[in-house]
């Protein structure tokens, strides 16, 4: 991602050279272009990224908001933040021998992120098969790990004509916006397509849900360098304009809008599937919390501690059953919560009752279930979350359940329970 920006100009090659000053001398000299989104002690001395890291960059029809996602499975809750303010996916897998297979076999990374992107509703994929260079730019090897992924993503159900592949190497920046480089001749000898830039410009933006009410989870508060407070976050639904007045979810907290930025500029009005920076006043900072929603006064986004929810279950370890406890994931908000009832198992593709009040749910089932939320801790009493049906709202309407480090099951809200 870093060379991606360096070569289409986001990087100055001030910043570049600091980069790769500051890596060499913590020995880590080929992470140099990580380092341009890996931006925190923490991760420049792991040598991973683990938070989420938004940049933006154009190409000739589009511009297009990059929220660079961990890949590590300890913070795959950041993942799924990301991955839920999400249109699109630029997967990026090693082709190096040995590394592609430990990414893609059970339990690897590279089949979790794909099932957890599909699970949260994106449907269009672009993967870049890095590090090229590393075995001699044979077609050979570029071939077998797109057969691999082709097969995965027909069983994970992305559609063929919604992902595309294409070789690259990163380090040489080769194949990512050109291949007029010496060492790009290797590649260009059996390869003509797009390069990765084509491919970026060519995503199908979706349809922008204007009409709803306002919903904009909170994924970061930070203090502004002025003064005021400000918040990010992916519009859900609805418009938000300058000036305006909103609720914040859960509470009784209300907050005008100061100013709005996206994608670097000052606008005055944004609409839903923007990813927005809003400076917030009239407001005590301590009332805005990471998964809150902003929502009009007139039209509050509902409040849920029980919900019924329709689920599929994942390559899980233990079948799920009634009374289990689990993570739920909701934007980038998880909360404890019990599946309080295992209502019936459905039928994957008509969605019909095959099974009333079953005992266990396996590896592949999909069901209706009924989710409880819990309080922290023994007695803690629990708080609710704001979510929404799917059929009233896709983005505020889709979870994920996570037991034990793994992802369990992804499902949808059907209706809030009073």
């Amino acid at each position: 991602m870093g060379r991606l920006l360096y070569e289409l100009g986001r990087v100055d090659e001030k910043s570049r050279h600091a980069n790769e000053r500051e890596s060499s001398r913590a020995g880590k000299s080929s992470f140099s272009w990580a380092w341009e989104l890996d931006g925190t002690k923490e991760e420049r001395e792991r040598g991973i990224t683990m938070d989420i890291a938004m940049q933006s960059l154009s190409t000739a029809h589009r511009q297009i908001t990059i929220l660079d996602a961990p890949g590590h499975k300890d913070f795959i809750p950041n993942m799924i933040s990301g991955a839920s303010q999400a249109d699109c996916a630029l997967l990026v897998v090693d082709a190096t021998t040995g590394e592609f297979e430990a990414g893609f076999e059970r339990g690897g990374q590279t089949r979790e992120h794909l099932v957890l992107v599909r699970s949260l509703g994106v449907s269009q994929v672009v993967v870049a098969v890095n590090k090229l260079d590393q075995v001699n730019w044979e077609q050979g090897r570029y071939e077998e790990v797109c057969e691999h992924l082709k097969t995965f993503f027909g069983q994970s159900g992305f559609q063929s004509s919604k992902t595309s592949f294409v070789p690259v190497s990163a380090m040489l920046g080769v194949n990512l916006v050109e291949r007029k480089s010496p060492e790009a001749s290797f590649l260009s000898q059996w390869y003509r397509g797009p390069t990765l830039v084509d491919l970026l410009d060519k995503l199908e933006p979706p349809v922008r849900d204007i009409e709803s009410p306002l919903r904009l989870p909170i994924s970061n508060v930070f203090k502004g360098q002025s003064s005021g407070i400000c918040v990010t976050g992916r519009i859900c639904g609805g418009i938000v304009q300058v000036g305006e007045r909103l609720r914040v979810l859960p509470g009784d907290e209300t907050a005008v809008v100061k100013s709005i930025d996206l994608d670097e500029r000052s606008v005055s009005w944004a609409a839903a599937g923007s990813n927005v920076t809003l400076y917030l006043t009239a407001i005590d900072p301590i009332h805005l919390n990471i998964g809150s929603v902003l929502c009009p006064l007139n039209d509050p986004v509902p409040l849920a501690i029980c919900f019924s929810a329709r689920i599929i279950v994942f390559d899980t370890q233990l079948p799920i059953i009634s009374g289990a406890s689990v993570e739920l994931f909701h934007h980038s908000r998880d909360v404890p919560a019990t599946i309080s009832k295992l209502v019936a198992n459905l039928d994957r593709a008509t969605g019909s009752v095959t099974k009333k009040n079953p005992r266990v749910l396996t590896k592949g089932t999909s069901a209706e279930i009924e989710i409880t939320l819990r309080g922290d801790g023994p007695g803690g009493v629990a708080k609710p979350i704001p979510i929404e049906p799917f059929a009233v709202n896709k983005d505020m309407g889709r979870f994920l359940l996570r037991r034990g480090g793994e992802t369990i099951a992804a499902g949808i809200a059907l209706e809030i329970r009073h």
